[in-house]
């Protein structure tokens, strides 16, 4: 008869497998590894997975953001310069900033509610993935633990509790870059400490120097083990970079600015986040339970130039002004998160079966003072579009109960209740108020298997993304504070259906598939670029994934994901229209060799598919395919040599492209075109480790 203790034991030897595999270079990694994201018989969706941080360390990796790229289908990229935010394309969505990919890291939530630049902002520059112990991905509304932005899916990272003594890292590449890590374990200490430190430094291929320069530094305690027993977790990042923001190709084509060039020198940021958390979890015979509690302070000042010079053109008759504007924010959050699970027995007419029921609450409390968006001239405030402190409070109630009905059929029924409260206070008294809302979440899934290596899924959810504050209390356009705006539903919600089937085909072999469908009651946004909201269609979107990943033997492993998605808006007349920026077609292939002598290395192609840029679907943006590779030579048991090459085969493609008009100075009205920020050409990174106790 089945039973729900065992599975707690194999999450635990499945976390304590990671992380010692992370630790040591002993023979058999890639069996390890594959053994490690094996989640048959324990996962409940086809399309969920554990990556490992194996995987991770054997990736070349651009922008710390990247390691998200190991959740299948996720494409990572940048429109702007490195120190901002990445921009991530999932399932049909462009995601923008994050707005429906809910991720955290060390169960702090990295999605940023009301944000100065975009609902849901996911800033993940912080992330040291030298430290990435695993990355446990959900896709779809199927999961009661999932609450906002997590429509189109989820990520929790989380990084090691501990390691093998310490490690020192250099690595040096070309137009300035230079990065420094040190972290390590004290033995000296009771307990398991872990701390990094690390100090970069970059100009990039740009034709205006980056000069983004970062500090960030990690420290943890832990006192057992993450299924019994607790750790404590501060983290801080700091960073300023100029920006070379996407720019108009027809500059390019004309010669007036270089490809990899500037509209505006002067756009750029400044950011820091200082968090503190903690978590604790208990495991008994017959429960497990947990809590986690964080504390979060951050701020942004963010100068972007996207019109150039639209608006002064036609306001002044020139372009002394320009079109460039701020965003900024300062904001200081907390939140935390209990739960508990119990294992007992469901008697049903005389039969019993195996269940186990888990119920929580979460909680979160965002104070943003203030929240802003500025007309600006190189840097300086001309003028204030509008100004605002905003209090933003939710609570959450989940719960779900799992029962063994049959040795080969389980069920997972739950639900997820939201609600949210939203306090303004605008400098345009008509814009202040107050809003709330609430959502209740049903989900289902149903899972047949393992027969043999194989299960099958079938999952059914609600989920929903909240919208800006903003928004929420909006009246009048806050330019010329008159022209009446609508105001907009505070949480916007989908609904998700998906089929799966996970199986090794052959020893070594692990596949497995997702048919998914998801519906957005509409697609509203907060603009933070304009300071007000700009409405849109509901949306239906479908597709397929197929992941893989193949342990070729104990030195070699290869890794395939792909996946295509149809996107459109709906009408109420049931037309349907193309939606901007949705990605159809994404492929990740990677091949990796590691413990083959002195020997190690990985190289990886990664296809960006072609995306609509307008709703008549008449423009689209190229396709891109990017290949980097990694090659590195242990020296000796404690140091490694490696080389890192970015876009290998030195392809002209673009990160991003846009369409809408915009103005140069020479010009005498906008002009329709589209809009580019191009990939970086071919460039080689050093990096020296060595460890020592």
């Amino acid at each position: 008869m089945f039973r729900f203790k065992p599975l707690l034991v194999l999450s635990g030897a499945l976390y304590i497998s990671i992380a010692l595999a992370q630790s040591t270079d002993t023979a058999g990694t890639i069996e390890i590894r594959s053994k490690a994201e094996n989640l048959t018989g324990i996962a409940n969706s086809g399309s969920e997975g554990i990556v490992s941080g194996l995987r991770i360390a054997a990736l070349p990796i651009l922008r710390p953001g990247e390691v998200m790229e190991m959740v299948p289908g996720l494409i990572v990229t940048q429109h702007a310069g490195d120190g901002k935010a990445n921009q991530y394309f999932l399932r049909g969505f462009n995601l923008d900033h994050g707005t429906d990919f809910a991720t955290f890291v060390n169960g702090v939530p990295a999605n940023m509610p009301t944000h100065a630049h975009g609902q849901g902002y996911t800033d993940l520059n912080f992330l040291i993935p030298e430290l990435v112990d695993q990355i446990a991905y959900r896709k779809g509304t199927y999961s009661a633990l999932d609450g906002d932005f997590s429509a189109a899916g989820s990520a929790r990272i989380e990084y090691l509790k501990k390691m093998d003594g310490h490690l020192a890292e250099i690595t040096a590449g070309a137009n300035g870059y230079k990065r420094f890590l040190l972290a390590g374990s004290p033995k000296r200490l009771e307990g398991q400490w872990l701390y990094g430190l690390e100090v970069f430094r970059n100009d990039g291929h740009w034709v205006v120097p980056e000069n983004y320069q970062k500090i960030n530094g990690v420290l943890s305690f832990t006192n057992g083990t993450r299924v019994n027993g607790y750790s404590v977790t501060g983290m801080l990042y700091k960073s300023s970079w100029v920006s070379t923001d996407q720019i108009p190709l027809r500059a390019v084509s004309q010669g007036i600015i270089d490809r990899f060039g500037s509209a505006d020198p002067t756009t750029g940021g400044e950011t820091h986040r200082y968090s503190l958390s903690s978590q604790w979890a208990q495991t008994g015979n017959d429960r497990q339970s947990k809590a986690s509690f964080w504390a979060l302070d951050s701020a942004l000042d963010l100068w972007s130039n996207f019109e150039y010079c639209a608006g002064s053109i036609e306001a002044t008759g020139n372009c002394s002004l320009s079109d460039q504007f701020k965003q900024a924010e300062k904001r200081k959050a907390f939140g935390f998160g209990i739960s508990e699970a119990r294992y007992s027995q469901l008697s049903v007419f005389n039969k019993t079966y195996e269940t186990a029921f888990s119920f929580g609450i979460d909680g979160r409390s965002d104070n943003i003072n203030p929240v802003g968006l500025y007309q600006t001239t190189k840097r300086k405030i001309n003028g204030t579009v509008r100004e605002d402190t905003v209090k933003q409070n939710s609570i959450s109630f989940w719960g779900q109960n799992e029962t063994r009905w049959t040795p080969s059929f389980r069920s997972i029924l739950g639900a997820r209740a939201d609600a949210y409260q939203f306090d303004v206070r605008s400098n345009v008294a008509a814009n202040s108020g107050k809003s709330s809302d609430q959502k209740v979440s049903p989900k289902l899934s149903l899972i047949y298997g393992p027969v043999g290596s194989t299960e099958f899924y079938a999952n059914f959810g609600a989920g929903f993304h909240s919208n800006d504050a903003r928004g929420t209390t909006i009246t009048v356009d806050p330019v010329d504070r008159t022209t009446p705006v609508s105001k907009v539903n505070p949480l916007v919600k989908a609904i998700g259906s998906e089929l799966g089937i996970r199986t090794e085909l052959v020893k070594g072999w692990k596949s497995n598939v997702a048919l998914w469908k998801l519906n957005m009651a509409s697609e509203l946004l907060f603009i933070g670029d304009a300071g007000t909201t700009e409405p849109s269609s509901p949306s239906k979107r479908y597709g397929v994934e197929w992941n893989n990943f193949y342990a070729i033997n104990n030195n070699l492993s290869l890794d395939l994901d792909l996946a295509w998605a149809h996107s459109r808006f709906v009408s109420e007349e049931n037309q349907q229209t193309f939606i901007p920026g949705a990605v159809s077609s994404t492929a990740n292939i990677g091949l990796t060799i590691d413990n083959a002598g002195p020997w190690f290395g990985s190289v990886r192609l990664r296809y960006f598919g072609p995306r609509p840029l307008t709703e008549d679907g008449i423009i689209k943006s190229n396709a891109s395919s990017l290949a980097n590779l990694r090659v590195g030579y242990k020296i000796n048991s404690q140091t490694k040599l490696a080389f890192d090459v970015y876009n290998l085969l030195n392809q002209k493609a673009n990160d991003i492209e846009y369409a809408y008009s915009s103005q140069l100075a020479n010009e005498t009205a906008p002009v329709f075109d589209r809009h580019i920020h191009p990939t970086e050409p071919r460039s080689l990174r050093v990096t020296l480790t060595h460890k020592f106790k």
